[in-house]
């Protein structure tokens, strides 16, 4: 009950910063320019100051073998979610242009906006190192098999090709992660090394993420209209299998995993990855519905429902997962 207590005021403190942007938006405090803005701004800037720094002060070189074991385990976790959300979609006669949208948000995380935030409420800065295996995973996913996937379903088109942007494979944020690691193995005492004007300025930055994020959570949460959300029967199936199926393959994986290959990971490692398998749909999901002519309001309602659907879900998995 202790955890579970912990996991309401964790996600409490998250929905309160999501209702300062949504508030604010309802409002008309903000233009329709400020929410791109503010995306750049945690994506470019704020995101990899943020990286950049809990790398320095978190991660040691020897952990670099137990990051490449969850790393096996995530895209594990990940080839087999692609297959059961597939046979969920022939089991359940999921239209066309509404396959391709279903099966990327059942392994597709918003791993940025709400993953990081969350994970640093419910683990700390310490599992900053974790969250990057999921997060380097989940983007180079959904920018090739997701984006191909939902570009393949597009009913307008019988051989309609993805356009990939190979600049999605090494985000901006991925690079306070790559920019970090010569400062690792060469220069171990970097973080109090360093000039003190240079860590305090980029852990100020690197601090905004957090409430910058939650607050462009619900400026979008805002503009998509929680009214507007439609629990129909396709998107229940969506909603199952990004709250309860991926969970249940992440922690299966590394429960059968760990003991039969005779392999240890840190517990915040493996609760980490659980309570990213289970945030909330990737908020880019709409974009990509409308360039490959798939189901929009679909894909918004996902979005939306998945961002609003999670205050419930994480305290109930982190009181299960409390026993790893």
């Amino acid at each position: 009950m202790a955890v579970f207590w912990t996991s309401i005021q964790s996600v409490l403190s998250i929905v309160l910063m999501i209702a300062v942007g949504y508030f604010c938006q309802s409002q008309g405090w903000f233009d329709q320019k400020f929410s791109g803005a503010l995306s750049k701004l945690i994506m470019n800037i704020a995101l990899p100051a943020s990286i950049f720094m809990a790398m320095l002060e978190r991660f040691k070189p020897a952990q670099l073998s137990t990051l490449s074991v969850g790393l096996l385990f995530t895209i594990l976790s990940v080839f087999v979610g692609y297959l059961l959300a597939w046979g969920l979609t022939r089991l359940f006669k999921i239209p066309k242009g509404r396959r391709g949208l279903m099966i990327t948000a059942i392994n597709g995380a918003n791993t940025v906006f709400i993953g990081m935030p969350l994970n640093i409420a419910l683990f700390g800065q310490s599992s900053i190192p974790y969250l990057l295996v999921y997060y380097i995973v989940n983007t180079v996913v959904i920018w090739t098999v997701g984006v191909w996937i939902i570009a393949a379903d597009d009913p307008t088109a019988a051989n309609q090709k993805a356009h990939f942007d190979w600049h999605h494979l090494i985000p901006v944020p991925l690079w306070g992660f790559i920019v970090a690691l010569p400062f690792i193995f060469l220069w171990p005492q970097a973080v109090t090394q360093l000039p003190s004007f240079v860590t305090t300025t980029l852990t100020s930055i690197g601090n905004l993420v957090t409430p910058l994020s939650l607050i462009y959570i619900g400026i979008m949460l805002r503009s998509f209209g929680l009214k507007n959300m439609n629990f129909d029967g396709n998107l229940v199936v969506t909603l199952l299998g990004r709250f309860l199926v991926s969970p249940l393959i992440m922690a299966g994986i590394i429960l059968l995993g760990l003991p039969a290959l005779g392999w240890s990971m840190a517990p915040i490692f493996q609760k980490t990855l659980i309570i990213q398998a289970a945030t909330p749909a990737l908020a880019v999901l709409p974009i990509l519905a409308n360039t490959y002519h798939s189901d929009v309001k679909f894909a918004t309602n996902i979005v939306v429902s998945t961002s609003t659907l999670f205050i419930i879900v994480v305290p109930i998995i982190m009181s299960l997962i409390n026993f790893i």
